[in-house]
C-alpha cells in the first residue's frame, strides 16, 4: 500500500503547526510591532515583557477590590438611591464602559489557563485565529510492553480472529489545534471553540509489511467555555465549560472503534500549576456499538495536572472508570517537555493502563515514547 500521501500530510501539518512557534525570542517589545497576526504579536509581547504570576496576582487583586466596591455601591444605592452615581468613566478607549466591570472581567489575566483560552477581557484575540490546544509532538521511538495482536470487543463484529503482525517498537505523532468561532455570547463571557486532534501510531520499522499506520485516532470537538474567578484551597477557578466530542479511528470492521461524548470542563490554576478536570457522559450508539464497554476501560472522566518551571513542563493525566470490581480500570500518563533550543523541546511520555488508543481501549500495556515537541499544554 502506498503511504506517501500520509507522510506528506504529516510533514505538511507539522510544518504548519511549527510555523508560528519558531520565531526567535524578542530582544525588546518594539520587535513585536511588525508582527501582523494578533495571537503571535500578543505572545511576542508576553515573552518580551515577562508577563507572569505577579501580573496575574495584580489582576486578581484588582478584580477582588472592584467586586467589593460594586457591592458597597449597590448597598449604598439601596439606602440612598439619589446619592450614588454609577462609575462609568472608562476613558477615551471605552467611554461607555464601567471600569469596575472591566477589572472584574480581567481577573486571571496572564495565568496559564488564560494564556490558552483567552479568558480575561483584555486577553481576547477575536475569532478564527489558529491556537494551540493539546501537545504537538513526534516520537521516532514509541515502545509497548505488550502488543495487541487480537483486538476485540463484546460486539462479535468487532473482534479480530487471526493475530495481526504488530511490532513493539513504532513511531507516534500528535497534531492538535483549536480556533474560536464566537466570543462573548453571554454579555462579556462565553466563547465557542472548535478543536481537532489527531494521533497516529506508525509501524515505521516494519518494511516487510510496508510500514503501515497501525492506528490513527481522529477527534473533532466543540466547546462552550466560560471565565470564572473563585478561590478553592489556594487555587483559583478560572474556567468552566461543556463540549461535545467525537473520537474514531476511521477503520472498517472488525477494527472499527468510535464513541461520542458530552464533556464537562473545570479548570483551576495557581502560579506555575494548572489543573483540568473533565467528567464525561457517553452518547449511546445503540445496537451498532463498536465498543459497548469502552467507559469501563477508558473511563468516565480524567484529570490533568501541569507544572511549569525553568522551561520544563511536567504533566500527569489520570482517568478511571469510576466503577468497582471487574469494571474497575483506568490509566495514568506522564509527560515531560524539556528545552532543546528556542521553541524546540524534547519530550518523554510514559503511559500505563488501558486505552492508549481506541483500538487498544480494553488492552492494558505500558508505553514509552521519546522525541521532540513543538507545543506543550502551556
Amino acid at each position: 500500500m502506498n503511504r506517501r500521501p500520509h507522510r506528506l500530510f504529516a510533514a505538511l501539518a507539522l510544518s504548519l503547526s511549527a510555523a508560528p512557534l519558531l520565531a526567535q525570542q524578542p530582544a525588546t517589545p518594539e520587535a513585536c510591532v511588525s508582527i501582523d497576526h494578533d495571537a503571535d504579536r500578543l505572545a511576542c509581547y508576553d515573552a518580551a515583557l515577562g508577563r507572569g504570576a505577579r501580573d496575574t496576582r495584580r489582576a486578581d487583586i484588582a478584580a477582588k477590590e472592584a467586586r467589593a466596591i460594586r457591592e458597597n455601591l449597590q448597598i449604598a444605592e439601596q439606602v440612598a438611591p439619589a446619592a450614588v452615581t454609577p462609575a462609568t468613566d472608562g476613558g477615551e478607549l471605552y467611554p461607555h464602559e464601567d471600569p469596575l466591570a472591566t477589572a472584574i472581567a480581567n481577573a486571571g489575566r496572564g495565568s496559564l489557563l488564560d494564556s490558552r483560552w483567552e479568558l480575561a477581557r483584555d486577553s481576547k484575540l477575536g475569532v478564527f485565529n489558529f491556537r494551540a490546544y493539546k501537545p504537538v509532538y513526534l516520537f521516532p521511538a514509541f515502545w509497548s510492553s505488550r502488543v495487541n495482536q487480537t483486538p476485540h470487543s463484546p460486539n462479535p463484529r468487532n473482534t479480530v480472529t487471526e493475530p495481526l503482525e504488530v511490532d513493539a517498537l513504532e513511531s507516534k505523532f500528535q497534531l492538535s489545534f483549536k480556533t474560536k468561532a464566537a466570543e462573548n455570547l453571554f454579555g462579556d463571557n462565553g466563547d465557542l471553540w472548535l478543536a481537532y486532534t489527531q494521533s497516529s501510531r506508525w509501524q515505521v520499522y516494519t518494511p516487510e509489511t510496508s510500514r503501515p499506520f497501525r492506528e490513527t485516532n481522529y477527534e473533532p470537538e466543540a466547546m462552550l467555555v466560560f471565565r470564572n474567578n473563585y478561590g478553592l484551597g489556594g487555587w483559583r477557578g478560572r474556567l468552566a465549560g461543556i463540549g461535545i466530542n467525537h473520537q474514531s479511528n476511521g477503520r472498517a470492521d472488525p477494527l472499527s472503534r468510535s464513541w461520542n461524548r458530552v464533556i464537562g470542563m473545570v479548570g483551576l490554576d495557581r502560579e506555575n500549576w494548572a489543573l483540568m478536570l473533565r467528567p464525561w457522559w457517553r452518547i449511546s450508539d445503540g445496537n451498532d456499538d463498536d465498543n459497548p464497554d469502552i467507559e469501563d476501560y477508558v473511563g468516565r472522566g480524567d484529570a490533568t495536572l501541569v507544572y511549569r518551571r525553568d522551561g520544563h513542563e511536567f504533566a500527569l493525566m489520570a482517568r478511571h472508570s469510576l466503577r468497582g470490581g471487574d469494571r474497575s480500570h483506568g490509566a495514568v500518563q506522564f509527560d515531560w517537555g524539556f528545552p532543546i533550543r528556542s521553541n524546540l523541546r524534547g519530550h518523554l511520555q510514559i503511559f500505563d493502563g488501558y486505552g492508549e488508543s481506541l483500538i487498544d481501549y480494553n488492552h492494558r500495556a505500558t508505553y514509552i515514547g521519546l522525541g521532540i515537541s513543538l507545543l506543550e499544554w502551556y
